[in-house]
């Protein structure tokens, strides 16, 4: 069996706008300055508090948990109130059913939380297709590789029959730190150089290509 691991936001969906927004607010409500918006995409795959340590280094360890809580609460209570849209980006629905169809087992590894990526999934209807979900709530932050190892041994699918999909160097090395084929996507937070250069094999440019670079 062959496993294809797909990250989440910017490579699945585009939840941009609603993760900066949420970001900024959790600052402003703690005193303190909102964070670069660039900055904060460039930080999205890494669990909360690391990402947080990423764009605020300075602030101690209280003060970096009660922004984690204040995220996790903001970003919830958006969702209750139906203002999340993290639409798939054009195309990926097809891709993976035809991956699915083909034969290939799919799996998740993201920074989101349980309840943030199955309530994404379930949106759109696309729970079912994975046999894996692996979230920044059971386990270290990318690139460590757990999230990885946890996708294979659910799978049963040895590394080398497997490839991770992200638009994060973050995916991509925790991909090669685990022995696992990595592509790129040119369509979310990191530049295809950046990809290239953390050890991504191809960057696809729309969804369309992965299934050939598969």
């Amino acid at each position: 069996m062959k496993l294809a691991v797909f990250d989440c936001d910017g490579t699945l969906v585009d939840g941009q706008a609603h993760v900066c927004d949420t970001m900024e607010q959790a600052f402003l409500d703690a005193g303190l300055a909102a964070p670069d918006r660039n900055e904060v995409r460039r930080s999205v795959g890494l669990s909360l508090p690391v990402a947080i340590r990423h764009l605020a280094p300075e602030l101690d360890p209280e003060m970096n948990a009660r922004l984690v809580q204040a995220y996790k609460e903001g970003f919830f209570a958006r969702r209750q109130q139906g203002l999340i849209d993290e639409p798939l980006y054009e195309g990926i629905h097809e891709v993976l059913t035809g991956l699915a169809e083909a034969g290939w087992l799919l799996a998740v590894a993201t920074g989101k939380s349980d309840r943030g990526l199955n309530a994404c999934l379930e949106r759109h209807g696309i729970s079912d297709l994975f046999v894996s979900l692996q979230t920044a709530d059971r386990h270290p932050s990318k690139p460590h590789t757990a999230m990885l190892d946890a996708a294979l041994f659910e799978a049963g699918v040895a590394p080398g029959a497997a490839v991770m999909i992200g638009d994060t160097t973050f995916d991509i090395l925790m991909a090669r730190d685990a022995g696992v084929r990595a592509l790129g996507v040119a369509w979310g937070y990191h530049t295809p150089d950046e990809l290239r250069h953390a050890g991504a094999e191809a960057v696809a440019q729309h969804p369309t290509e992965l299934e050939k670079l598969l």
